[in-house]
């Protein structure tokens, strides 16, 4: 059974950064593009960041394009997510998943697993 444990989240001031972490156990993580997403209250969840399973492709949101980096530690079975310049309206909870299919996809419902997610609040 494939599990994802996200960590790295927390309070952070606006123009600070984050480093977001995402472990994959019981399953092969190189068999896998994976991605990060976030929801904030009230809002769908929505495509943040993803990267293929060589790490060699990366795709963003407009919205995190440039302050954001997604990669990958196929070693140690782990994804990350770099966030600086971070703004208010990036304060949610990021979720990590993983997708066993070769094509990209921003479909939340295309992806097989999803981690319990980490909460990111940023102060203005």
């Amino acid at each position: 059974q494939v599990q994802l444990v996200e960590s790295g989240g927390g309070l952070v001031q606006a123009g600070g950064s984050l480093r977001l972490s995402c472990i994959l156990s019981g399953g092969t993580f190189r068999n896998y593009a994976m991605g990060w997403f976030r929801q904030a209250p009230g809002k769908e969840r929505e495509f943040v960041a993803r990267i293929s399973w060589s790490g060699d492709s990366t795709y963003y949101a407009d919205s995190v394009k440039g302050r954001f980096t997604i990669s990958r530690d196929n070693a140690k079975n782990t994804v990350y997510l770099q966030m600086n310049s971070l703004k208010p309206e990036d304060a949610a909870v990021y979720y990590c998943a993983a997708d066993s299919s070769v094509f990209v996809t921003r479909d939340t419902r295309r992806y097989d697993y999803w981690g319990q997610g980490t909460q990111v609040t940023v102060s203005s």
